[in-house]
C-alpha cells in the first residue's frame, strides 16, 4: 500500500541561477559583441539571436516554475535596446544611459515596492522558491519579532537599492571611458565586446561582495530573530523510498 500524498504544498523547482544569469545576460551579450558584424550574422541576425536565449528561457521557466522570471524580462529588454540602438546607429551616450537604465530601473523598483506587502526584496532574496517564508513567518509572529524583522527587511532594502544604484553609476561610466567609436563600426562592436567583459571584474564583482554582505548581514539578523538558521529555512529536497 503507497502513502497517502503529503497534504502539504510540494516546493518549487529550484531555479539554476547560474544557467539564468548565462541565458539571460551573458549569452545574449556575447552573441551581440561577437557576431554583429555584416562577414557574420549581421546586427539584425545577432539581434534575433541574442533576443531568442532571454526569451526561450523565460517561457521555459515560466512553464516549469509557474512564475514570470524577472531577469529573462530584463534580458529581453536588455537586448533588445542594445540591439536596436546599434541598428539606428545611436551616439555612444544613448549606450552608455541604457547601461545605467537597467540597474537604475532596479533600484527604484526596490524602493518603491518598500511599502508594499511584497516588497521586491523579497523577490530577489527571500525567493520562495528557494526558502520556506511561511516556516519564517510562523516563527517571527511566535517569537513577536515583527517590527524587528519589518526594520531588518527595510534597512536591507535600502542597501540592496545602493548596491543598484552603484551598478548604474559603474556601468554608466565604463560605458562613456570605453564607447568612442562611431556606432556601427568594426571598432565600436570591439569596443562593445570589451566592455561586456570588463563589466565583470569592475561592476559584477563588487556588485557582488555588496549582495554577499546583505546575505550575511539578513539572515544573521533572521537566526537572532527567530532562531532558524539557512539549513531550517531551505526547502528540503525530497528523499527517494
Amino acid at each position: 500500500m503507497t502513502d497517502a500524498p503529503s497534504a502539504s504544498r510540494p516546493a518549487p523547482k529550484q531555479e539554476n541561477l547560474l544557467l539564468n544569469l548565462a541565458c539571460n545576460i551573458a549569452v545574449p551579450a556575447l552573441i551581440l559583441s561577437k557576431l554583429s558584424s555584416e562577414e557574420r550574422l549581421g546586427p539584425v541576425g545577432a539581434l534575433l539571436l541574442g533576443l531568442a536565449f532571454p526569451f526561450a528561457y523565460g517561457v521555459y521557466d515560466l512553464v516549469v516554475r509557474r512564475k514570470w522570471n524577472l531577469f529573462s524580462i530584463v534580458g529581453v529588454l536588455s537586448v533588445a535596446l542594445t540591439g536596436g540602438l546599434g541598428l539606428m546607429k545611436a551616439d555612444g551616450i544613448w549606450f552608455a544611459v541604457k547601461e545605467a537604465a537597467v540597474p537604475a530601473m532596479f533600484a527604484v523598483a526596490v524602493i518603491a515596492t518598500l511599502p508594499t506587502r511584497k516588497p521586491l526584496v523579497r523577490a530577489l532574496i527571500l525567493n520562495e522558491s528557494v526558502f520556506d517564508v511561511a516556516k519564517l513567518e510562523t516563527a517571527v509572529a511566535e517569537r513577536g519579532t515583527r517590527a524587528e524583522f519589518d526594520g531588518l527587511l527595510r534597512s536591507s532594502t535600502w542597501i540592496l537599492a545602493g548596491s543598484f544604484t552603484l551598478s548604474a553609476v559603474l556601468n554608466f561610466v565604463l560605458a562613456r571611458v570605453i564607447l568612442k567609436s562611431p556606432t556601427g563600426t568594426p571598432e565600436f562592436t570591439a569596443e562593445l565586446g570589451r566592455m561586456t567583459w570588463l563589466s565583470w571584474p569592475v561592476i559584477v564583482l563588487p556588485s557582488m561582495a555588496i549582495m554577499v554582505f546583505i546575505l550575511w548581514r539578513l539572515f544573521g539578523g533572521i537566526k537572532r530573530l527567530t532562531g532558524l538558521g539557512i539549513e531550517e529555512l531551505s526547502h528540503k529536497k525530497p528523499t527517494r523510498q
